[in-house]
């Protein structure tokens, strides 16, 4: 069968040439057609130009050229990175673990010496608590035992005005009775 025969009705002009093949390929060809969608004609041009720019040899279905191509460009590719590897990525590793101890070491020392700080101040701060808190109990037992100002004065003008209404009393005593009553309302007056 011949490809341009079919498609123009059995004419051929001169710038087109015919290609003779068996019935089972033709076969083929019209299941590959259907299949792409395009006429024997399309089909034929495109599968030429396929093996043109490829390089590729039709006869060769495990296709080791490309197999040989890919090897080619994978061994390429695993020798870049294996650059990229020393030149970039062990380099940038090592300054990563460098900078992850350093950050290991300001965490210790943070650790050892603010929170050590910290927990000294916080310990001298619940004593000063404690001594306040004692502080203050001392001050209201002061308190409580003071009086003010005014009872104070009140208990003073009647203790002075008891010594002197007795001083007057004993008037007529002798001078041993006035010192003890003297010293009576001293004692007095210390007790306030």
């Amino acid at each position: 069968m011949n490809i341009l025969d079919e498609q123009k009705g059995g004419k051929k002009s001169a710038s087109e040439k015919s290609i003779r093949f068996p019935l089972a390929i033709h076969g083929k060809l019209l299941k590959l057609c259907g299949r792409l969608k395009r006429n024997q004609m399309q089909l034929f041009a495109e599968m030429v130009e396929y093996f043109y720019k490829t390089k590729k040899d039709p006869a060769d279905i495990s296709d080791e050229m490309l197999k040989t191509a890919l090897a080619k460009n994978h061994d390429t590719y695993i020798r870049f990175i294996r650059t990229q590897e020393d030149a970039l990525l062990i380099p940038l590793k090592e300054e990563v673990d460098r900078m992850i101890n350093n950050q290991r070491e300001i965490v210790k020392y943070f650790n050892e010496q603010v929170i050590g700080a910290n927990k000294a101040i916080l310990s001298g701060q619940e004593m000063l608590a404690i001594k306040q808190k004692e502080t203050d109990k001392l001050l209201q037992a002061l308190f409580g035992r003071m009086d003010s100002k005014e009872k104070l004065k009140a208990k003073f003008l009647l203790i002075l005005n008891g010594y002197i209404k007795m001083r007057e009393e004993v008037g007529s005593f002798k001078n041993r009775e006035k010192d003890e009553l003297a010293e009576n309302f001293r004692k007095q007056i210390a007790d306030l």
